[in-house]
């Protein structure tokens, strides 16, 4: 079994795994995060292996341990990396289409072929309410989604308004991914993706920022 809680589980760095570290560009840190974070959507929590992360960011895995403690840590910090970069990248008035299409239609791989995205959300929405890392994380992260939500409101009670448009959000992903209730499980991705910015635009006190996208 994979060694996931400290770094006695993983190998000794050596000088070669240091030279890829001064030499491959960007943080340790940031690097592990990025390639976490693709190979998490690519395969799955329990499929992508600390080893392979590593790999992939160029490092020597007990780099790993020292930076995040666990697997399960890094994956908290994937989202709250990934989920971040969705904010800073994507207008407020294209959010909640973007968290519905990251949601509804997992992005498909290098090759072309869909991803285990599917399986790194349902690891991620199981996971709310264990009181550990990920949970922590991603209370952050809805806190700052929220924040970014209530914002496209213009009404006395928008961080309320906020926090139900979020929790529709979650709760959309945890039917459709992780319970697979049907017709949602099997919906034609624009056409739910239509419905609910349809009733979030009311919501949200009529802000444009829900519109449909253009067909």
């Amino acid at each position: 079994m994979e060694a996931e809680g400290t770094e006695a589980g993983a190998a000794r760095p050596g000088r070669g795994g240091a030279a890829r570290d001064r030499a491959g560009g960007g943080s340790t840190r940031e690097r592990l995060l990025v390639a976490a974070s693709e190979l998490f959507a690519e395969r799955g929590y329990e499929r992508a292996t600390v080893r392979d992360i590593a790999a992939r960011a160029g490092v020597n895995q007990a780099l790993l341990f020292r930076h995040f403690g666990s697997k399960r840590a890094l994956f908290g910090e994937a989202v709250a990396h990934g989920g971040l970069e969705q904010l800073r990248t994507t207008s407020p008035d294209r959010l909640v289409e973007v968290m519905l299409s990251s949601m509804l239609t997992p992005p498909p791989d290098r090759d072309g072929h869909t991803t285990g995205a599917a399986r790194y959300l349902e690891t991620l929405l199981r996971s709310v309410g264990a009181q550990d890392e990920v949970t922590a994380a991603v209370t952050c992260l809805g806190a700052d989604y929220a924040h970014a939500l209530a914002a496209l409101s213009d009404t006395d009670d928008r961080a309320l308004r906020a926090d139900l448009v979020l929790s529709w959000l979650l709760g959309i992903g945890l039917m459709r991914v992780v319970l697979r209730k049907h017709p949602l499980a099997d919906a034609d991705p624009a056409e739910v993706t239509r419905l609910v910015t349809d009733a979030l635009t009311h919501l949200l006190g009529g802000s444009a920022a829900t519109r449909p996208p253009p067909g």
